[in-house]
């Protein structure tokens, strides 16, 4: 064994801008996912065995360690890259610390984070419940061992076809945005309930919140005409946006859903549910708030409104994103503008999309395991297509990289291999995954 050297970003960068009965986490089930009991915000462990070739490496402790700094250690026997290393105990301790901070809310992972059977599995053993954006994703939950009644569909449009799947699977609640998608739902899921999802204007998340979700002014209109098409007007739903960094960004989308709360009540309509969305970020380069503090700020908030409601959240990356190592190789380096260019055989095209998507604000931890007598240089990392797009990470220092070199990049698991797709543009291929169970 021998100890990498880790990247150190030239500057923190700004925070990554910044769907019956009563809910619970559910049982515990059988535990195929072994127990760690790494919290999300505490020190992690990544470590990982690969079949016979015994590519053995480990993480440790992000947050004992000077920020941006990532100590691994890695053996010479190495599977071919790019890959996802997926370690699904660390999934699962994730999870759990969310279950433990929000114990009055009722935890569905976002499938659309990570879908692979194996993860949704680990996470239906450990007690949590899913939210689905899509038909396949609702039937990879059921799949996992979910009870279909369980499942949120809150993909505020969704094909026609799609809601009949649910529906018919024991599906029954649907987000909406719209008359066009109420009347839909009516057709399709007749009689099931509807979460309406509201427009909350989020600032300093990463994405564009604006597309989804109507005015809370507009809700009392859309829950009498839900109630009108035999549908049930059950909840209200909004989502702060992907990474948000402040705990408060809660508190005015919960208000404004009290405020309709009041309105519906004057026409006798009660919600029974009001889904907070995800948003709950995952540590890059800065370390986000504690857990305690997201709990908080919710509970405060919840406990203003009108009348008790049940809570439940969709959170994605905060449990799936610490899961994750991508594994790289250096094919390729020179220097340009005063940074050294380094190519990996994978980038924006090939799993780490949201580097564009975020203005390569998200600052994923890099390192270069096993070096050490190295001078650090500056250096761009970018992906192997012949796209000027195709760029990961800028300034960040490493111990000058070589062609051949494994380039390890953190905090990877989520929105990466599941976003990449499978044409393989410019002839890449998007990275395997590779388990590393209990």
């Amino acid at each position: 064994m021998y100890q990498g050297t880790p990247a150190v970003p030239l500057h923190s960068g700004k925070a990554a801008r910044a769907g019956r009965g009563a809910p619970d986490h559910g049982g515990t089930g059988m535990n195929t996912c072994g127990g760690r009991g790494a919290a999300l915000t505490g020190r992690a462990l990544l470590g990982f065995a690969v079949g016979k070739i015994a590519a053995d490496m480990a993480w440790h402790g992000m947050k004992a360690a000077p920020r941006g700094r990532v100590p691994w250690t890695v053996t010479a026997a190495q599977p071919a890259t790019p890959y996802l290393l997926l370690d699904l105990a660390r999934a699962k301790d994730s999870f759990a610390g969310l279950a433990a901070a929000l114990p009055g809310v009722a935890v569905h992972y976002a499938v659309k984070a990570n879908p692979h059977p194996r993860l949704l599995a680990c996470l239906h053993a450990a007690g949590c419940r899913f939210e689905a954006a899509s038909w396949a994703e609702v039937r990879a939950a059921i799949r996992a061992g979910a009870e279909p009644s369980t499942v949120l569909f809150t993909h505020p449009v969704k094909p026609a076809g799609d809601i009949a799947r649910a529906h018919r699977a024991g599906v029954w609640r649907f987000a909406a945005d719209s008359d066009a998608e109420l009347h839909k739902i009516a057709g399709n899921a007749p009689g099931s309930a509807v979460l309406l999802r509201l427009d909350t204007a989020a600032d300093g998340a990463l994405g564009d919140q604006g597309k989804f979700g109507i005015p809370p002014g507009r809700a009392p209109e859309l829950a009498r005409l839900a109630k009108s098409l035999g549908l049930n007007p059950y909840g209200l739903a909004f989502h702060v946006g992907s990474q948000t960094m402040d705990p408060a960004a809660w508190d005015g989308p919960i208000r404004e859903c009290g405020q309709v709360m009041t309105v519906l009540a004057a026409d006798g309509i009660k919600i029974a549910m009001l889904d907070v969305g995800g948003g709950f970020p995952a540590r890059y380069d800065t370390d986000p708030p504690p857990l305690a503090s997201y709990a908080a700020a919710i509970n405060d908030a919840a406990a203003r409104l009108p009348y008790p409601v049940r809570l439940a959240c969709e959170p994605g990356r905060a449990i799936a994103a610490p899961a994750g190592t991508m594994i790289a190789s250096v094919i390729g380096t020179a220097w340009r503008h005063g940074r050294l260019r380094v190519s990996l055989d994978t980038g924006a095209f090939h799993g780490l999309i949201e580097a564009l998507e975020s203005g390569r604000e998200l600052r994923f931890p890099v390192t270069i395991p096993g070096v050490r007598d190295r001078a650090i240089v500056p250096c761009t990392l970018t992906g192997p297509s012949c796209d000027s797009q195709d760029t990961i990470l800028d300034e960040v220092r490493l111990p000058t990289p070589r062609a051949g070199d494994r380039v390890l990049i953190g905090n990877a698991g989520a929105y990466t291999t599941c976003y990449s797709g499978r044409s393989a543009f410019n002839g890449y291929p998007a990275p395997t995954v590779r388990l590393r169970a209990a």
